[in-house]
């Protein structure tokens, strides 16, 4: 541990968009090693990637949370719009901004993703370079398979894709953007329709910047993203920290199986909320990565 991390407003471009991110500066370090940190889909900076950028922080990596575009503080439009393309490559300018930095070691970067996030991150490393170690937490890594199983069969994916596609077109044709919740425990249009407390909890995920919309032009790119075909390619030393418990883990087991480069698998306890913000799991994943990226970003 380093003490205790300064905070930083940022503000970087993307795609002519300009992104607003939180710094996380280690006390008392210079020149060194830095993480870029993202979170789940719909989510903003001050959610669970906070909680990891932080203790990223403590451990001595300067440490980048950010909004993509759409989201939160940054620009960008539409809004609430979940494009794993963009968000892909809203990564890949927050790493850009991070080689160009005063404080970073352009040669030492890693990426943290979080949830849906890993799997946009794990397709900017096996495309970027410039990231030297990935660590994936609580991964929601799908594939049409899994799609299928998540949303309803084929025909709950086909009824999401016809709604996202004409949603998309009236946009085009300058019709406002068709929104749903993205999280309601009463609405079954929502993203996110259930039991997800986390979200509609003030004192967890609903923080005031956080914007409970999805677009519903979303559902076509987000329901034929598929990160598996990328793992071959990812020759970083990769760390995947998921459990049993949690969201879809035969995606993570998939996609480590198919990992090429130096990889570990470690299985802990926990909900996949619980890795979102209860101390003791996220204590436990960002420890496990804080040592990953100590070891390979020596």
């Amino acid at each position: 541990m380093t003490g205790t991390p300064r905070t930083e407003r940022v503000e970087f471009e993307s795609d002519g968009a300009v992104l607003v991110g939180t710094l996380y500066r280690p006390a008392n370090r210079g020149r060194g090693p830095a993480v870029v940190v993202t979170g789940s889909w719909t989510t903003v900076k001050e959610q669970m990637a906070a909680a990891y950028a932080q203790r990223m922080a403590e451990a001595g990596f300067l440490a980048l949370a950010f909004d993509f575009a759409g989201f939160g503080e940054s620009g960008g439009e539409p809004r609430q719009l979940e494009s794993p393309a963009r968000k892909i490559r809203d990564i890949h300018s927050a790493v850009t901004f991070l080689t160009h930095h005063a404080q970073v070691d352009p040669r030492r970067i890693g990426a943290l993703g979080v949830c849906a996030s890993s799997g946009y991150t794990a397709v900017n490393t096996a495309n970027d370079p410039r990231v030297r170690s990935l660590a994936l937490i609580a991964p929601w890594l799908h594939d049409a398979e899994l799609v299928r199983d998540i949303y309803g069969g084929a025909e709950g994916v086909r009824q999401r894709t016809e709604a996202g596609l004409d949603a998309r077109t009236r946009y085009e044709q300058g019709e406002p953007v068709d929104y749903v919740p993205a999280v309601s425990t009463t609405d079954p249009e929502a993203a996110m329709f259930g039991p997800f407390d986390y979200y509609l909890d003030a004192e967890r995920g609903a923080v005031p910047t956080w914007d409970n919309r999805f677009a519903v032009m979303s559902w076509p790119q987000w329901l034929t993203f598929d990160p598996h075909p990328v793992a071959a390619r990812i020759k970083a030393p990769a760390l995947l920290v998921h459990s049993h418990d949690a969201a879809i883990p035969q995606g993570a087991e998939k996609f480590h199986a198919n990992l090429a480069g130096p990889k570990d698998i470690v299985w802990t306890g926990g909900t996949q909320f619980d890795f979102y913000d209860h101390e003791s799991t996220v204590d436990q994943a960002a420890g496990l990565a804080a040592r990953h990226f100590a070891e390979t970003l020596a």
